[in-house]
């Protein structure tokens, strides 16, 4: 049986391992097999890797770790209509059951019996990567492999900004990780102005100059409303995205937004937060929770913004290394010293 480099949660508790595995090579009629090229590294996965509290509820080892990537087809089930080997691919991570209400509705992306990839399944830290023809989006091949394999949250980041009307408007985004700083890249596309980031680690601060948001607040050394109504006019932002999952900053940016203004939740909070629904009402606020990306309406939003170079994320893919350097990856980002770091599994 041939085997296959990946890196596996082999049992509870902090780490991971590098082994060797066998390939994945029985196919249902409509799985196919694919071929890692680049794979990049998520917050969850160092969840995973430090096994906190989430990561002890869900994960069941032992399992491949890994969910984002890009890829080529090398083996399609029977019954595979969808994509054809030598094809260039990236995956959605939300896994529909193309049954429930949410699927036949249109709205995969919250399927109501959604397994995730690499957190419910076997994930994509490996040469190889079995999935649902289902999840398998073709990208063009003239998408840098680096930047192909972090669509996933390009996604995310595509999601959370475009439930609104960006052209000429002003934004606020709260919390400059890879997601943010891509949030900035997305808005500035689409013609906002001006952009304004909100971050506290000075690692993020400098990414979110570099991505080119106009202004970047330090909210621990400037009063953060009252910095964005200074810039404003006075009037606040028109679309506010929060992506840091501080309380605080939800609160703060909440009052930053101008009346009639758009708010959009992408970060995830420990516990609850108490929120001023009177505030809300009384701004006429409209407020959206995202999770994850529209299949597949966003993925065609980011292949062309990849494609035509409409974003540039060189500042956010700050890191490619080797897979055997995979624990140095863990490394920067518990330190917080990365944006996205990107691993070469096969060329």
């Amino acid at each position: 049986m041939e085997k296959m480099r990946a890196i596996l949660k082999e049992k509870p508790g902090r780490g991971a391992l590098l082994v060797e595995i066998p390939i994945p090579t029985e196919l249902a009629p409509r799985e196919v097999l694919v071929k890692v090229k680049r794979a990049s590294i998520c917050g969850s996965d160092l969840h995973i890797y430090q096994w906190n509290e989430w990561a002890r509820e869900r994960i069941k080892p032992p399992q491949v770790m890994g969910h984002e990537f890009t890829g080529e087809v090398v083996a399609v089930g029977s019954d595979v209509q969808l994509v054809e080997i030598g094809d260039v691919v990236v995956a959605e991570t939300h896994i529909p059951c193309m049954k429930c209400y949410q699927c036949r509705t249109g709205k995969m992306h919250v399927c109501k019996d959604m397994k995730i990839l690499g957190v419910d399944t076997d994930g994509a830290f490996a040469d190889y990567i079995k999935v649902p023809e289902s999840v398998l989006w073709k990208v063009d091949p003239s998408i840098p492999a680096e930047f192909a394999s972090v669509m996933e949250p390009l996604g995310n980041a595509i999601h959370t900004a475009t439930v609104a009307k960006l052209t000429g408007k002003s934004v606020l985004i709260t919390g400059i990780g890879p997601i943010g700083a891509m949030a900035v890249a997305v808005t500035k596309a689409a013609g906002s102005a001006p952009v304004i980031a909100a971050e506290i680690k000075p690692y993020r601060i400098e990414m979110a100059r570099r991505i080119g948001a106009d202004y970047v607040i330090n909210p621990l050394e400037e009063d953060l409303v009252e910095r964005v109504l200074e810039i404003t006019n006075g009037n606040g932002v028109d679309v506010f995205l929060e992506m840091s999952g501080n309380p605080s900053a939800l609160h703060q940016g909440i009052e930053a937004t101008t009346n009639g203004g758009t708010v959009s939740v992408l970060g995830v909070y420990n516990g609850k937060v108490e929120l001023d629904i009177n505030t809300i009402v009384f701004k006429a606020l409209t407020v959206y929770g995202i999770t994850g990306r529209e299949m597949f309406k966003t993925w065609h939003v980011a292949t062309q913004m990849l494609k035509y170079k409409q974003v540039d994320l060189s500042a956010v893919v700050t890191h490619v290394l080797d897979m055997e350097e995979w624990e140095k990856g863990m490394e920067l980002m518990e330190r917080g010293v990365c944006g996205k770091v990107v691993l070469k599994i096969n060329d």
